[in-house]
Protein backbone atom coordinates (compact mmCIF):
# COMPACT_ATOMS: atom_id res chain seq x y z
CA UNK A 1 0.00 0.00 0.00
CA UNK A 2 1.26 3.68 -1.13
CA UNK A 3 1.67 6.27 1.34
CA UNK A 4 -0.23 9.35 1.01
CA UNK A 5 0.87 12.39 0.77
CA UNK A 6 -0.43 15.73 1.84
CA UNK A 7 -2.24 17.52 -0.48
CA UNK A 8 -4.15 20.61 -1.27
CA UNK A 9 -7.10 21.45 0.37
CA UNK A 10 -10.27 22.86 -1.11
CA UNK A 11 -11.29 26.19 -2.10
CA UNK A 12 -14.51 28.16 -2.74
CA UNK A 13 -17.34 27.10 -5.49
CA UNK A 14 -19.58 24.69 -6.87
CA UNK A 15 -16.71 22.13 -7.54
CA UNK A 16 -13.27 23.71 -6.61
CA UNK A 17 -9.83 23.20 -5.40
CA UNK A 18 -7.83 25.65 -3.47
CA UNK A 19 -4.76 25.85 -1.39
CA UNK A 20 -3.90 24.57 2.12
CA UNK A 21 -3.30 27.86 4.00
CA UNK A 22 -4.76 30.20 6.92
CA UNK A 23 -5.77 32.24 4.38
CA UNK A 24 -7.26 30.28 1.46
CA UNK A 25 -7.34 30.97 -2.16
CA UNK A 26 -10.63 31.45 -3.39
CA UNK A 27 -10.65 30.84 -6.83
CA UNK A 28 -13.63 31.35 -9.32
CA UNK A 29 -15.94 28.13 -9.16
CA UNK A 30 -16.38 26.07 -11.67
CA UNK A 31 -19.46 24.91 -12.24
CA UNK A 32 -19.09 21.00 -12.96
CA UNK A 33 -15.66 18.52 -13.45
CA UNK A 34 -15.03 17.03 -16.34
CA UNK A 35 -15.62 13.26 -16.47
CA UNK A 36 -12.15 12.37 -16.26
CA UNK A 37 -11.16 14.72 -13.25
CA UNK A 38 -14.34 13.26 -11.01
CA UNK A 39 -12.93 9.30 -11.77
CA UNK A 40 -9.45 9.87 -11.07
CA UNK A 41 -10.08 12.29 -7.98
CA UNK A 42 -13.46 11.12 -5.90
CA UNK A 43 -11.92 7.19 -6.47
CA UNK A 44 -12.72 5.68 -3.20
CA UNK A 45 -9.58 4.18 -3.01
CA UNK A 46 -8.88 2.92 0.47
CA UNK A 47 -4.59 4.65 0.09
CA UNK A 48 -4.58 7.10 -2.78
CA UNK A 49 -1.02 8.77 -4.01
CA UNK A 50 -0.87 11.17 -6.55
CA UNK A 51 -4.14 12.98 -5.52
CA UNK A 52 -2.69 16.58 -4.35
CA UNK A 53 -5.94 17.93 -4.28
CA UNK A 54 -9.23 18.53 -2.88
CA UNK A 55 -12.11 18.98 -4.64
CA UNK A 56 -15.55 20.07 -3.00
CA UNK A 57 -18.68 19.79 -4.44
CA UNK A 58 -21.11 21.51 -2.37
CA UNK A 59 -25.02 23.10 -2.79
CA UNK A 60 -26.91 25.30 -0.83
CA UNK A 61 -30.11 25.31 0.39
CA UNK A 62 -31.80 28.76 1.80
CA UNK A 63 -35.00 29.85 1.60
CA UNK A 64 -35.47 30.58 -2.07
CA UNK A 65 -31.74 31.78 -1.70
CA UNK A 66 -28.78 30.52 -2.52
CA UNK A 67 -25.67 31.48 -0.56
CA UNK A 68 -21.53 30.84 -0.94
CA UNK A 69 -20.74 29.03 1.84
CA UNK A 70 -18.05 29.57 4.56
CA UNK A 71 -16.49 33.14 4.39
CA UNK A 72 -18.70 34.24 1.22
CA UNK A 73 -21.52 33.45 4.25
CA UNK A 74 -19.84 35.65 6.65
CA UNK A 75 -19.96 38.39 3.65
CA UNK A 76 -23.02 37.91 3.00
CA UNK A 77 -24.21 38.92 6.99
CA UNK A 78 -26.70 35.55 6.60
CA UNK A 79 -30.19 36.47 8.18
CA UNK A 80 -30.68 34.65 12.08
CA UNK A 81 -34.35 34.27 11.31
CA UNK A 82 -33.60 31.05 8.63
CA UNK A 83 -32.40 28.12 8.38
CA UNK A 84 -29.84 26.99 6.10
CA UNK A 85 -28.57 23.95 5.17
CA UNK A 86 -24.92 22.95 3.34
CA UNK A 87 -24.31 19.52 1.31
CA UNK A 88 -20.79 18.96 0.61
CA UNK A 89 -19.46 15.97 -1.38
CA UNK A 90 -15.65 16.22 -0.41
CA UNK A 91 -12.90 14.14 -2.44
CA UNK A 92 -11.23 13.82 0.96
CA UNK A 93 -12.34 14.09 4.23
CA UNK A 94 -11.83 17.79 6.10
CA UNK A 95 -8.19 17.78 7.94
CA UNK A 96 -7.63 18.95 11.59
CA UNK A 97 -7.35 22.23 10.48
CA UNK A 98 -10.44 22.37 8.12
CA UNK A 99 -12.65 20.68 10.68
CA UNK A 100 -11.68 23.15 13.57
CA UNK A 101 -12.08 26.21 10.86
CA UNK A 102 -15.38 24.45 10.00
CA UNK A 103 -16.94 24.28 13.67
CA UNK A 104 -15.62 27.70 14.02
CA UNK A 105 -18.16 28.93 11.62
CA UNK A 106 -21.41 26.64 12.79
CA UNK A 107 -20.45 27.90 16.31
CA UNK A 108 -20.81 31.47 14.73
CA UNK A 109 -23.60 30.49 12.30
CA UNK A 110 -26.25 28.31 14.90
CA UNK A 111 -28.82 28.26 11.83
CA UNK A 112 -26.53 26.62 9.71
CA UNK A 113 -26.64 23.07 9.86
CA UNK A 114 -23.64 20.88 7.40
CA UNK A 115 -23.80 17.19 5.72
CA UNK A 116 -20.41 16.03 4.73
CA UNK A 117 -20.11 13.14 2.01
CA UNK A 118 -16.38 12.04 1.66
CA UNK A 119 -15.45 9.34 -1.07
CA UNK A 120 -12.12 9.11 1.12
CA UNK A 121 -10.99 9.59 4.78
CA UNK A 122 -7.70 11.17 4.62
CA UNK A 123 -4.80 9.98 7.06
CA UNK A 124 -7.58 7.74 8.86
CA UNK A 125 -4.91 6.23 11.11
CA UNK A 126 -3.60 9.77 12.63
CA UNK A 127 -5.06 10.69 15.72
CA UNK A 128 -5.09 14.17 14.68
CA UNK A 129 -7.41 13.62 11.59
CA UNK A 130 -9.56 11.53 13.73
CA UNK A 131 -10.27 14.15 16.25
CA UNK A 132 -11.12 16.54 13.24
CA UNK A 133 -13.82 14.16 12.90
CA UNK A 134 -15.01 13.96 15.59
CA UNK A 135 -15.43 17.55 16.75
CA UNK A 136 -17.67 17.57 13.25
CA UNK A 137 -19.50 15.48 14.36
CA UNK A 138 -20.13 17.01 17.67
CA UNK A 139 -21.08 20.65 16.28
CA UNK A 140 -24.00 19.80 14.28
CA UNK A 141 -22.23 18.63 11.18
CA UNK A 142 -23.50 15.47 9.67
CA UNK A 143 -20.30 12.73 8.24
CA UNK A 144 -21.20 9.84 6.25
CA UNK A 145 -19.09 8.19 3.66
CA UNK A 146 -20.18 8.27 0.00
CA UNK A 147 -22.40 5.44 -1.21
CA UNK A 148 -22.97 4.37 -4.53
CA UNK A 149 -25.76 7.07 -4.82
CA UNK A 150 -23.83 9.80 -3.39
CA UNK A 151 -21.46 9.34 -6.34
CA UNK A 152 -24.13 9.07 -8.88
CA UNK A 153 -26.06 12.12 -8.03
CA UNK A 154 -22.27 13.94 -7.78
CA UNK A 155 -22.03 12.57 -11.27
CA UNK A 156 -25.32 14.16 -12.21
CA UNK A 157 -25.05 17.68 -10.52
CA UNK A 158 -21.28 18.11 -10.48
CA UNK A 159 -19.59 16.25 -13.72
CA UNK A 160 -19.55 17.34 -17.81
CA UNK A 161 -20.96 14.30 -17.96
CA UNK A 162 -22.27 14.61 -21.65
CA UNK A 163 -25.42 12.25 -21.13
CA UNK A 164 -22.87 9.38 -20.19
CA UNK A 165 -24.27 7.71 -17.24
CA UNK A 166 -22.18 6.89 -13.75
CA UNK A 167 -20.50 3.34 -14.05
CA UNK A 168 -18.76 2.47 -11.06
CA UNK A 169 -15.76 1.58 -10.86
CA UNK A 170 -13.61 -1.71 -9.97
CA UNK A 171 -14.02 -2.11 -5.72
CA UNK A 172 -16.15 0.57 -5.01
CA UNK A 173 -18.69 -1.30 -2.89
CA UNK A 174 -15.83 -3.27 -1.05
CA UNK A 175 -13.82 -0.01 -0.49
CA UNK A 176 -17.21 1.58 0.85
CA UNK A 177 -17.60 -1.19 3.13
CA UNK A 178 -14.03 -1.09 4.51
CA UNK A 179 -14.33 3.21 5.07
CA UNK A 180 -17.73 3.13 6.56
CA UNK A 181 -16.02 0.40 8.84
CA UNK A 182 -13.54 2.71 9.54
CA UNK A 183 -15.46 5.84 10.50
CA UNK A 184 -17.61 3.68 12.59
CA UNK A 185 -14.75 3.33 14.25
CA UNK A 186 -13.28 6.94 14.38
CA UNK A 187 -16.57 8.65 15.74
CA UNK A 188 -17.02 5.42 18.39
CA UNK A 189 -20.34 4.21 16.74
CA UNK A 190 -21.46 0.84 18.20
CA UNK A 191 -23.62 -1.41 15.82
CA UNK A 192 -26.34 -1.06 18.59
CA UNK A 193 -26.16 2.89 18.12
CA UNK A 194 -25.83 2.83 14.82
CA UNK A 195 -29.33 0.66 14.55
CA UNK A 196 -30.88 3.12 17.05
CA UNK A 197 -30.02 6.35 15.12
CA UNK A 198 -30.91 4.88 11.70
CA UNK A 199 -29.73 3.73 8.23
CA UNK A 200 -30.52 5.96 5.20
CA UNK A 201 -28.34 4.53 2.81
CA UNK A 202 -26.38 1.25 4.39
CA UNK A 203 -25.68 1.83 7.75
CA UNK A 204 -23.93 5.69 7.74
CA UNK A 205 -25.99 8.36 8.84
CA UNK A 206 -25.33 9.82 12.25
CA UNK A 207 -26.99 12.67 14.25
CA UNK A 208 -25.23 14.71 16.81
CA UNK A 209 -25.94 14.42 20.47
CA UNK A 210 -28.05 17.97 20.24
CA UNK A 211 -29.92 16.58 16.83
CA UNK A 212 -30.96 12.91 18.83
CA UNK A 213 -32.68 15.33 21.28
CA UNK A 214 -34.33 17.50 19.00
CA UNK A 215 -37.84 16.79 17.47
CA UNK A 216 -37.05 17.69 14.11
CA UNK A 217 -35.02 14.80 14.14
CA UNK A 218 -36.85 12.46 15.89
CA UNK A 219 -39.50 12.61 13.13
CA UNK A 220 -36.54 10.83 10.86
CA UNK A 221 -37.92 7.24 10.68
CA UNK A 222 -35.46 4.82 11.60
CA UNK A 223 -37.14 2.47 9.57
CA UNK A 224 -35.01 -1.35 8.87
CA UNK A 225 -34.36 -1.01 5.14
CA UNK A 226 -35.53 -3.87 2.82
CA UNK A 227 -34.21 -6.95 1.62
CA UNK A 228 -33.08 -7.13 -1.70
CA UNK A 229 -35.26 -9.80 -2.51
CA UNK A 230 -37.94 -8.79 -0.81
CA UNK A 231 -37.92 -5.96 -2.58
CA UNK A 232 -37.38 -8.13 -5.98
CA UNK A 233 -39.95 -10.32 -5.31
CA UNK A 234 -42.58 -8.08 -3.70
CA UNK A 235 -41.98 -4.69 -6.01
CA UNK A 236 -42.24 -7.08 -9.40
CA UNK A 237 -44.62 -5.85 -12.09
CA UNK A 238 -44.26 -9.26 -13.67
CA UNK A 239 -48.02 -10.64 -14.41
CA UNK A 240 -47.34 -14.17 -12.85
CA UNK A 241 -45.37 -14.80 -9.07
CA UNK A 242 -41.43 -15.16 -10.16
CA UNK A 243 -41.80 -18.43 -7.74
CA UNK A 244 -44.32 -20.44 -7.46
CA UNK A 245 -46.26 -20.47 -3.86
CA UNK A 246 -44.63 -17.26 -2.84
CA UNK A 247 -47.39 -14.25 -1.92
CA UNK A 248 -47.12 -10.92 -3.11
CA UNK A 249 -48.36 -8.46 -0.05
CA UNK A 250 -48.54 -4.73 0.02
CA UNK A 251 -45.40 -2.71 1.25
CA UNK A 252 -45.70 1.36 1.28
CA UNK A 253 -42.74 3.09 0.95
CA UNK A 254 -43.19 6.82 1.47
CA UNK A 255 -40.93 9.80 1.71
CA UNK A 256 -42.14 13.09 3.07
CA UNK A 257 -40.75 16.06 1.68
CA UNK A 258 -40.52 19.92 1.88
CA UNK A 259 -41.00 21.63 -1.59
CA UNK A 260 -37.18 22.04 -1.90
CA UNK A 261 -36.63 18.65 -2.00
CA UNK A 262 -35.20 18.34 1.74
CA UNK A 263 -36.60 14.97 2.82
CA UNK A 264 -38.15 15.29 6.44
CA UNK A 265 -39.50 11.48 6.69
CA UNK A 266 -39.09 8.19 5.24
CA UNK A 267 -40.46 4.71 6.19
CA UNK A 268 -41.61 1.30 5.21
CA UNK A 269 -45.19 0.12 6.01
CA UNK A 270 -46.72 -3.70 5.31
CA UNK A 271 -50.03 -4.65 6.06
CA UNK A 272 -50.66 -5.86 9.72
CA UNK A 273 -54.07 -7.83 10.70
CA UNK A 274 -57.18 -5.62 10.26
CA UNK A 275 -54.96 -2.87 9.36
CA UNK A 276 -53.35 -2.03 5.88
CA UNK A 277 -50.05 -0.53 5.27
CA UNK A 278 -52.23 2.64 4.04
CA UNK A 279 -53.74 3.16 7.18
CA UNK A 280 -50.90 2.71 9.16
CA UNK A 281 -49.11 5.28 6.40
CA UNK A 282 -51.78 7.64 7.63
CA UNK A 283 -51.42 7.45 11.22
CA UNK A 284 -47.88 7.73 10.82
CA UNK A 285 -47.97 11.47 9.13
CA UNK A 286 -50.39 12.62 11.17
CA UNK A 287 -48.23 11.71 13.93
CA UNK A 288 -46.00 14.01 13.11
CA UNK A 289 -48.26 16.93 13.34
CA UNK A 290 -46.90 18.86 10.42
CA UNK A 291 -46.33 22.97 10.27
CA UNK A 292 -50.33 23.48 8.98
CA UNK A 293 -48.71 27.12 7.28
CA UNK A 294 -45.89 24.90 5.09
CA UNK A 295 -46.17 22.77 2.46
CA UNK A 296 -45.14 19.47 2.14
CA UNK A 297 -45.28 16.63 -0.32
CA UNK A 298 -45.27 12.71 -0.34
CA UNK A 299 -44.52 10.23 -2.37
CA UNK A 300 -45.53 6.66 -1.96
CA UNK A 301 -43.97 3.87 -3.93
CA UNK A 302 -46.68 0.87 -2.97
CA UNK A 303 -46.58 -2.60 -4.55
CA UNK A 304 -50.22 -2.97 -4.85
CA UNK A 305 -52.50 -0.41 -5.73
CA UNK A 306 -54.95 0.60 -3.11
CA UNK A 307 -58.11 -1.06 -2.57
CA UNK A 308 -61.50 0.77 -2.64
CA UNK A 309 -61.53 0.97 1.68
CA UNK A 310 -57.96 2.36 1.76
CA UNK A 311 -58.96 4.56 -1.11
CA UNK A 312 -61.75 6.04 0.81
CA UNK A 313 -59.19 6.81 3.60
CA UNK A 314 -56.48 8.02 1.59
CA UNK A 315 -59.26 10.97 -0.05
CA UNK A 316 -60.26 12.31 3.41
CA UNK A 317 -56.71 12.49 5.06
CA UNK A 318 -56.01 14.63 2.02
CA UNK A 319 -58.86 16.51 1.82
CA UNK A 320 -58.59 17.21 5.51
CA UNK A 321 -54.61 18.41 4.39
CA UNK A 322 -54.43 21.37 2.33
CA UNK A 323 -51.21 22.21 2.56
CA UNK A 324 -50.42 18.40 1.78
CA UNK A 325 -49.83 16.68 -2.12
CA UNK A 326 -49.87 13.26 -2.64
CA UNK A 327 -48.05 10.79 -5.49
CA UNK A 328 -48.91 7.51 -5.46
CA UNK A 329 -46.86 4.88 -7.93
CA UNK A 330 -47.71 1.68 -7.99
CA UNK A 331 -46.40 -1.45 -9.50
CA UNK A 332 -49.47 -3.43 -9.82
CA UNK A 333 -53.08 -2.64 -10.07
CA UNK A 334 -55.01 -4.47 -7.02
CA UNK A 335 -58.30 -6.19 -8.91
CA UNK A 336 -58.49 -3.77 -11.92
CA UNK A 337 -61.13 -5.27 -13.64
CA UNK A 338 -63.53 -5.23 -10.13
CA UNK A 339 -65.82 -2.41 -10.62
CA UNK A 340 -65.57 -0.81 -6.88
CA UNK A 341 -61.61 -1.00 -7.37
CA UNK A 342 -61.50 0.84 -10.02
CA UNK A 343 -63.81 3.69 -8.42
CA UNK A 344 -61.58 4.23 -5.46
CA UNK A 345 -58.76 4.69 -7.99
CA UNK A 346 -61.46 7.33 -9.88
CA UNK A 347 -62.25 9.16 -6.17
CA UNK A 348 -58.47 9.73 -5.62
CA UNK A 349 -57.83 10.90 -9.33
CA UNK A 350 -60.97 12.93 -8.43
CA UNK A 351 -59.54 14.36 -4.89
CA UNK A 352 -56.46 15.46 -6.72
CA UNK A 353 -53.92 13.05 -5.74
CA UNK A 354 -51.51 11.84 -8.11
CA UNK A 355 -51.72 8.02 -9.35
CA UNK A 356 -49.28 6.62 -11.54
CA UNK A 357 -47.66 2.83 -12.24
CA UNK A 358 -44.31 2.87 -11.21
CA UNK A 359 -41.58 3.07 -14.55
CA UNK A 360 -37.82 1.97 -14.08
CA UNK A 361 -37.04 5.29 -12.39
CA UNK A 362 -39.33 4.82 -9.96
CA UNK A 363 -38.24 1.16 -8.98
CA UNK A 364 -34.39 2.50 -9.14
CA UNK A 365 -35.64 5.28 -6.53
CA UNK A 366 -36.85 2.83 -4.37
CA UNK A 367 -33.77 0.40 -4.71
CA UNK A 368 -31.49 3.13 -3.81
CA UNK A 369 -33.98 4.99 -0.56
CA UNK A 370 -35.34 1.61 0.76
CA UNK A 371 -33.60 -1.38 0.24
CA UNK A 372 -30.28 -2.61 1.93
CA UNK A 373 -28.65 -2.88 -1.66
CA UNK A 374 -24.89 -2.66 -0.22
CA UNK A 375 -24.12 0.30 -3.24
CA UNK A 376 -25.13 -2.22 -5.68
CA UNK A 377 -26.99 -0.34 -8.48
CA UNK A 378 -30.14 -1.33 -9.32
CA UNK A 379 -30.64 -3.99 -12.12
CA UNK A 380 -34.43 -4.58 -13.71
CA UNK A 381 -35.68 -7.85 -14.55
CA UNK A 382 -37.20 -9.30 -17.83
CA UNK A 383 -39.82 -6.72 -19.34
CA UNK A 384 -39.47 -4.56 -16.78
CA UNK A 385 -40.29 -1.69 -19.04
CA UNK A 386 -43.15 -3.77 -21.28
CA UNK A 387 -45.08 -4.83 -18.00
CA UNK A 388 -44.90 -0.86 -16.62
CA UNK A 389 -46.09 0.26 -20.17
CA UNK A 390 -49.03 -2.50 -20.31
CA UNK A 391 -50.19 -1.69 -16.36
CA UNK A 392 -50.05 2.10 -17.12
CA UNK A 393 -52.37 1.54 -20.14
CA UNK A 394 -54.95 -0.17 -18.07
CA UNK A 395 -54.78 2.57 -15.31
CA UNK A 396 -55.40 5.50 -17.91
CA UNK A 397 -58.06 3.82 -19.04
CA UNK A 398 -59.44 3.17 -15.90
CA UNK A 399 -58.86 7.05 -14.63
CA UNK A 400 -60.33 8.46 -18.32
CA UNK A 401 -63.78 10.01 -17.37
CA UNK A 402 -64.81 8.90 -21.04
CA UNK A 403 -64.53 5.20 -19.96
CA UNK A 404 -65.51 5.32 -16.64
CA UNK A 405 -68.96 3.78 -17.95
CA UNK A 406 -67.48 1.03 -19.86
CA UNK A 407 -65.10 -0.41 -17.93
CA UNK A 408 -66.36 -3.44 -17.37
CA UNK A 409 -66.95 -4.25 -20.87
CA UNK A 410 -63.56 -3.35 -21.60
CA UNK A 411 -61.79 -5.24 -19.08
CA UNK A 412 -64.22 -8.28 -19.97
CA UNK A 413 -62.55 -7.99 -23.74
CA UNK A 414 -59.28 -8.54 -22.25
CA UNK A 415 -60.64 -11.87 -21.09
CA UNK A 416 -59.04 -11.26 -17.75
CA UNK A 417 -62.26 -12.71 -15.83
CA UNK A 418 -62.66 -13.27 -12.42
CA UNK A 419 -59.87 -13.56 -10.11
CA UNK A 420 -58.80 -17.74 -9.54
CA UNK A 421 -58.33 -19.38 -6.07
CA UNK A 422 -54.71 -19.79 -6.60
CA UNK A 423 -54.35 -16.09 -7.77
CA UNK A 424 -55.86 -14.96 -4.20
CA UNK A 425 -53.54 -16.61 -2.61
CA UNK A 426 -50.25 -15.56 -4.11
CA UNK A 427 -51.30 -11.76 -4.75
CA UNK A 428 -52.81 -11.12 -1.84
CA UNK A 429 -52.77 -7.76 0.30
Amino acid sequence: MEPQHPRQRAGMGLASKGGCSQRPRIRHPVERLDRQTFSFHFRNLRFASGRNCTYLCYQVYACHVELCFLSWFRAKKLSSHEQYRITWFLSWSPCLSCAEQVVAFLKENRNVRLSIFAARLYYFWNPDYQHGLRILRHQRAWVRIMSFRDFKYCWKNFVYNQGMPFKPWKKLRKNYQFLVAKLHEILGISATKRHRLGDLTTGVYFLTDMEARSPRSRSRNTMNLLKTNIFRQQYGNQPRVPQRGYRRKTYLCYQLKQLDGFTLDKGCFQNKKQRHAEIRFIDKITSLNLDPNQRYKIICYVTWSPCAACAGELVDFINGQDNLSLQIFASRLYFHWIKVFQRGLQQLQAAQVSVAVMTRSEFEDCWEEFVDNQGMPFESWDKLEQYSESISRRLQRILSPSNWNNLEDSFRDLRLGSPSPSSLRSDSR
